[in-house]
């Protein structure tokens, strides 16, 4: 698919009005469109059909709508601008005052994933939005429903019709190579890599949210129910297909047998799941690759468990959005501390045990995002930053931090 060579030019061109409208009437519209999108609430399932009605509600529906009220809350003061006066200013600077302004960067090309085709662009593009930025939303392939329905809801809500644009599914190179302002990516890592490769050759300033692998640190003294409890939850949300689900599972070598019993009691009352068919194959690829050599390997509902991995850890780094669970064995803390390590991905990660504890552990892991007797859940909490580092990416979206890196600092001095 070709894009109109002047696609990102008549973006520009609109963007010079969109910065001048007040903050107040940005906040204004989002707090239409939240009350637009919450009557929508009875047919959201229906564009996503392979999930439970719920989950839609609960993983895509209720984290866009805190997440309105957070910019009509919070954003004026987030962006507003910071005056660097007289107080501690440097003694050879007399009669300067300063002046750090948030600026839009003008337009950003937003590429959405398939796994949360309403709530993860609709974040990224109600915070570029009421930042000052335009916006050219690409969604994956399946996400064209969810992308039409943000955009008509936002007209409804009286955005002008220009601030968004929604591009074909499969014009990706080609948009990023167009000349955005600012690229975010929501996808896999190899798909960051390319993205990166071709936003260089524009020096386009990206943001990329990645996969994951998630670790999760079973301490002495953890409820192991509840463990698994939370383990089937996360493993199964949206059939597999979740950045921050729950893979490798870390557990005293004593008690295994005791967490895999709860597992499967647990996994065999839940229904089945329907899990895309390109994941099934790469994870029964990997399935292949374990027991060959030498790892166990066992199906508990739909769920994959890799019960012997303790000498076959390097097999799992790798992001494979399907329900399964590798539980390691092992002797302390300090033994699961060694093989984390040496993943290339570091997106969120879970802990359970005594809090105190797991507080100390929490501050040692370089994951974006860590729950403590919890996992996923939080991070649909609006007034979190979210992103990753290694393999699973760089900067952040959401929060006071996502909403300011849709913006670049401008300082302003003046000698009186």
């Amino acid at each position: 698919m070709t894009l109109p060579d002047d696609t990102v030019a008549r973006l520009k061109q609109a963007a010079e009005h969109w910065e001048a409208v007040p903050m107040t009437t940005r906040l204004r519209l989002v707090r239409r469109f939240r009350r637009l999108l919450r009557g929508r609430w009875r047919m959201l399932p229906s564009l996503f059909p392979a999930r439970p009605a719920v989950e839609t509600w609960t993983a895509e529906l209720l984290p866009l709508l805190a997440a309105c009220r957070f910019l009509e809350r919070n954003a004026k003061k987030i962006l507003r601008a910071r005056k660097a006066g007289v107080w501690r200013r440097p003694l050879w600077l007399p009669g300067v005052t300063s002046r750090v302004e948030r600026r839009p960067y003008g337009t950003v090309l937003i590429l959405a994933p398939g796994n949360y085709p309403l709530m993860l662009p609709g974040i990224q593009l109600l915070q570029a939005l009421v930042a000052g930025n335009m916006v050219a939303l690409k969604p994956a392939p399946g996400g064209e429903a969810a992308a039409r329905l943000l955009v008509k809801l936002l007209v409804r809500a009286g955005f002008p019709p220009a601030v968004c644009i929604i591009l074909p599914t499969d014009s990706g190179a080609e948009a990023v190579a167009a000349g955005f302002d600012l690229i975010v990516l929501t996808g896999s890592a190899q798909t960051g890599r390319q993205v990166l490769q071709d936003a260089a050759q524009t020096l386009t300033p990206t943001i990329m949210e990645l996969s994951g692998v998630d670790p999760v640190f079973v301490l002495p003294g953890a409820d192991l129910a509840h463990v698994a409890r939370r383990l089937a939850y996360g493993v199964r949300l949206n059939n597999g297909a979740t950045c921050i689900a729950p893979h490798r599972v870390f557990v005293r070598h004593e008690d295994k047998a005791a967490l895999l019993a709860s597992l499967r009691f647990t996994l065999a009352q839940k229904a089945p799941l329907l899990c895309d068919s390109a994941g099934q194959a790469r994870l029964r690829a990997l399935t292949e690759r374990i027991e060959a050599a030498g790892g166990r390997v066992e199906m508990v509902g739909d769920v994959t468990i890799f019960t012997q991995v303790e000498e076959l850890h390097r097999l799992l780094d790798t992001d494979i959005f399907m329900p399964w669970l590798a539980l390691t064995g092992i002797s302390d803390i300090e033994e699961a501390m060694m093989l984390e390590k040496s993943m290339s991905y570091a997106l969120g990660a879970s802990i359970f045990g005594p809090v105190p504890e797991a507080s100390r552990l929490a501050r040692r892991l370089r994951s974006g995002s860590v729950c403590i007797n919890d996992l996923i859940v939080p991070t649909a909490d609006p007034r979190l930053p979210f992103g990753g580092a290694g393999a699973s990416g760089y900067g952040v979206t959401r929060g006071p931090e996502g909403l300011l890196a849709l913006t670049r600092p401008v300082a302003t001095s003046v000698r009186t």
